[in-house]
C-alpha cells in the first residue's frame, strides 16, 4: 500500500481519542455490578493507552505483546489498549494533547518528547537483545564502488526517520565526524550523498539496499539478522562498511500528569514483570528484563543533539 504512515498513525490515533472520549461519556464501567472500579476509586482514566513501534521481525510478537497486555490490564484494573505506532513526531503530539499514555521510543525521541511534552522516563531494558545497539552502514555485497564511508559520496542513501537515534542521528553524527561534514548542508542533494530519503523503517532500508531502491543505507546492527532469520532477506546479499558506537537503549516514557499512585503502579508492573516467553520473543533473549529509566541515560543524546544543530528541529 502506498498510504503514509504517518496518516495511518494519526487516523488511528483519532480513534483512539473517539473511542476514550466515547468512553468517558458513558456510564458503563469494566467492574462487575455493584464493584467500585480502579478508575472511580482512584480517579484514574478507564483505559490506558501504549504505542509501540513496530516489530516485523518477530512473528510471535503479538501474541507476546497481548499477553502482556492482558496481565498490565488485570494487574492495574483497567484496560489497557496497545497500538503500532510509526511516527515518532506523531506519537510524541499525541502525548502532548493526552491521546496517549505510554510509547516507546528511542534516545533521540526520547530528548523530542521531553522538549515538546509533558513526560517521564519510564523504563527500559537490561539490553537490547545478543547484538550490541549500533547502526550499521550497509550496501548490496555486489557493489564494488562501496567499499568505505567516503565511497557514499554521490551515492543514493536512506536514513529511517529523523527522530531515530540508530536510524538518523547516531549515523549522521558519524558521518559528519568522520568525513568532515557540514550537519546542515548533508542531507541536500549534490552536497555529499546524490540523493537522501526517509525510508520509515529499519527493515524498509535494509530490503531497499538489497533490491537496488537505494545504494547504501544506515539501519540498526541487529535488523540484520533478524531479517535473516526470519527468511526476509539474505544476510550474504549485505555488505557493512562501518559502524557507530553504541546507542543507548529504547526506553518507555509515561505522560507526566497522570495520577502519582497510577504512575507508581504501572512502573512496578513493568519491572516485576517476569515472562521469559515474552523476552525471547521480543529481544531474543529470555534473561533480559525491565530496568528503571533515568533522564541522566540520555545525556549522551543531549550532546550529540548539540553537534549537529537539532535542537530546533
Amino acid at each position: 500500500m502506498k498510504l503514509s504512515k504517518k496518516w495511518l498513525l494519526m487516523s488511528s490515533l483519532a480513534i483512539v481519542s473517539a473511542m476514550t472520549l466515547a468512553a468517558c461519556g458513558s456510564s458503563e464501567k469494566t467492574g462487575k455490578a455493584g464493584e467500585v472500579t480502579a478508575a472511580e476509586s482512584n480517579n484514574w482514566p478507564e483505559k490506558l493507552t501504549i504505542v509501540q513501534m513496530p516489530d516485523e521481525n518477530n512473528p510471535d510478537a503479538g501474541q507476546k505483546n497481548d499477553d502482556f497486555r492482558e496481565a498490565m490490564t488485570e494487574y492495574l484494573g483497567i484496560e489497557v489498549v496497545e497500538m503500532e505506532g510509526a511516527d515518532y513526531a506523531v506519537g510524541i503530539e499525541a502525548l502532548k494533547s493526552e491521546k496517549l499514555d505510554i510509547m516507546l521510543v528511542s534516545p533521540m525521541s526520547y530528548y523530542q518528547a521531553k522538549e515538546r511534552a509533558n513526560i517521564e522516563p519510564l523504563v527500559t531494558t537490561t539490553s537490547m537483545g545478543n547484538e550490541p545497539y549500533k547502526t550499521a552502514f550497509i550496501t548490496h555485497a555486489d557493489n564494488k564502488d562501496i567499499n568505505e564511508l567516503a565511497d557514499l559520496k554521490d551515492k543514493t542513501f536512506a536514513f529511517v526517520d529523523p527522530a531515530s537515534s540508530s536510524g538518523y542521528m547516531y549515523p549522521k553524527a558519524k558521518l559528519v565526524t568522520a568525513l568532515d561534514l557540514d550537519p546542515e548542508k548533508m542531507e541536500n542533494p549534490g552536497y555529499f550523498f546524490k540523493t537522501v530519503a526517509y525510508s520509515g523503517k529499519h527493515d524498509t532500508s535494509l530490503m531497499g539496499v538489497t533490491m537496488g531502491d537505494y545504494d547504501a543505507a544506515a539501519v540498526a546492527l541487529q535488523t540484520i539478522n533478524s531479517l535473516d532469520e526470519a527468511g526476509i532477506i539474505d544476510s550474504d546479499d549485505v555488505k557493512v562498511i562501518g559502524e557507530t558506537d553504541e546507542i543507548p537503549n529504547a526506553a518507555y516514557i509515561m505522560r507526566g500528569n497522570l495520577p502519582s499512585d497510577l504512575k507508581e503502579k504501572i512502573k512496578t508492573f513493568y519491572l516485576e514483570y517476569d515472562e521469559p516467553s515474552y523476552f525471547e520473543t521480543n529481544y531474543q533473549d529470555p534473561s533480559i528484563r525491565f530496568t528503571e529509566s533515568k533522564d541522566s541515560d540520555f545525556e549522551i543524546v543531549k550532546e550529540m543533539i548539540t553537534l549537529l544543530g537539532l535542537e530546533a528541529k
